[in-house]
């Protein structure tokens, strides 16, 4: 009979097949978390600090701001750290903690994306009923109910997660703690809770996809229906931003989650993309082309002392012809 002790802490291993690159990839990777946290931050002081953004899209966008700042300090700051040299353990705790809060995270945004389509909607096809069907308290139900779901969502995939006996290996062969690898050094069978993990984090990405397409089949059909040429023109150069998004935050997940063989490298070069490269562009996609926040932009990163006053009256005479 073997002799099983209690796992108390894991071992990170980090990216495969990057063994000897950490100093490499150290700066890079450093680089586009501080992007991404300067980005949204920006973007957060930008919306909150103009009234004239005080709107259901842009709070929306504010959420998910706050929400692309949270959600690649789950892993980052750890990949960091071992990059640097530093110890790659992790405790048994701060391991489901890991989990815990990048599912929650992800599965917020996953219904925040489908609520902001669910907006796009309302403000194109019923544009006279726009104010009353996402009035300040029906915007506030919507953002509190995306995070009581993500919520539910990461506990339940968190508890699948760690119920499981863990008594054996504790090298993880990834840069953070997600099911695929955490399953992998189980001390039971893991078949069954595969497949519940599988259908569970497979069905809600996709109930969520196929209710943003349904807003945007809509969307699409009704700007087709516009005769002025700008309108049209306005209207889906704002639907493409959102859709470029929601592309770059489900591809990964289908990717990642849903294929049924998968590969340690490819699923950490796309889950990189998708935890460090989509928060940083999503400011860029989503409001640096729309000149109403670009302006309210300039007058945050004079306020700053960033932005000289020369600079900024020469930004003021160019824009893009985009509007929210």
């Amino acid at each position: 009979m073997r002799n099983l002790s209690v796992v108390t802490e894991f071992i990170l291993l980090g990216i495969p097949h990057t063994e000897g690159l950490e100093t490499m990839l150290l700066v890079p990777f450093l680089s586009f978390y501080i992007f991404t946290l300067m980005g949204n931050l920006l973007i957060l002081l930008a919306i909150v600090s103009s009234a004239q953004l005080h709107t259901p899209m842009y709070f929306f966008l504010c959420e998910l701001s706050i929400f692309d700042i949270f959600f690649p300090s789950v892993s980052s700051p750890k990949m960091l750290c071992y990059l640097s040299g530093n110890s790659r353990a992790i405790s048994y705790a701060g391991c489901a903690s890991q989990l815990f809060f990048y599912h929650f995270l992800g599965c917020t945004e996953c219904f925040l994306y489908t609520v902001m389509a669910y907006d796009r909607f309302v403000a194109i096809c019923h544009p006279l009923r726009y104010s009353i069907t996402m009035s300040p308290r029906a915007c506030v139900i919507l953002a509190m109910g995306t995070s009581f779901f993500g919520c539910i969502q990461a506990t339940f995939l968190t508890t699948l997660t760690f119920q499981l006996p863990y008594c054996g290996p504790n090298k993880v062969d990834y840069y953070f703690c997600d099911i695929p690898v955490m399953l992998k050094l189980a001390c039971a069978d893991t078949s069954a809770l595969e497949m519940v993990g599988f259908i569970s984090v497979g069905l809600m990405p996709l109930s969520c996809f196929l209710l943003i397409l349904t807003s945007y089949s809509r969307i699409v059909c009704s700007i087709l229906h516009i005769h002025s040429a700008e309108g049209r023109h306005r209207a889906f150069s704002t639907c493409s931003a959102h859709l470029a998004a929601i592309l770059l935050f489900y591809m990964p997940v289908v990717l990642i989650y849903l294929r049924p063989t998968p590969s340690p490298w490819l699923d950490a070069t796309v889950q990189i993309l998708n935890n460090l490269i989509t928060p940083m562009l999503n400011p860029l996609i989503y409001s640096l082309r729309n000149k109403e926040v670009k302006s309210s932009l300039r007058k945050v990163l004079h306020q700053l002392g960033f932005l000289p006053e020369q600079l900024q009256r020469e930004m003021s005479n160019f824009h893009f012809n985009y509007n929210s």
